[in-house]
């Protein structure tokens, strides 16, 4: 009995160990918690699906093009112009994240259609939507409120996470 306790803590250090190692390992290499994500929405298709698992690093380690400057530069990430960024809308911390593509910048007062700019920030839209998310969802997404760019996707493996999360 004692040796069965045992054998079961070592196999718990070990996991923790293991995990602690993984956590610890992606934080370093990209700057950010979480570091990566599960699609939660079809608000991405079809560029990103319900159950993928997306990437992140730090806007501090990658500077964010939006589909403005992607444009002009040819650039494009996720079958489209421009980068999708993960953020909490309008910095709440207790909403749950929005991962869209970054539109445009804009600063304070700027006119977007009949929505004026709250603040200085990005204005994003899922490439499924037909309508960009502020005033909606957030106002334009100041940088200390993006978890992540989006970097790279493992096609549905998240699945798993959304239906334990």
């Amino acid at each position: 009995m004692q040796s069965k306790l045992m054998g079961l803590i070592k196999d718990v250090v070990t996991t923790l160990i293991i995990v602690g190692i993984i956590a610890g390992g992606g934080y370093a290499l990209t700057g950010t918690w979480p570091f990566m994500v599960a699609v939660q929405s079809g608000s991405m298709e079809p560029n990103l699906h319900v159950g993928d698992v997306v990437f992140l690093v730090s806007p501090e380690k990658k500077e964010i093009i939006t589909y403005v400057e992607g444009k002009l530069k040819d650039y494009k990430m996720f079958g489209d112009y421009g980068d999708v960024i993960v953020y909490r809308p309008n910095g709440d911390s207790s909403k749950t994240p929005i991962i869209h593509r970054a539109i445009m910048y804009v600063k304070k007062g700027d006119k977007i259609g009949n929505y004026v700019a709250e603040n200085d920030g990005y204005i994003t839209k899922g490439d499924h939507n037909l309508m960009i998310d502020q005033p909606f969802l957030s106002k334009p997404v100041k940088k200390e409120w993006i978890i992540g760019v989006a970097v790279f996707r493992i096609p549905y493996i998240g699945y798993f996470r959304l239906l334990f999360g």
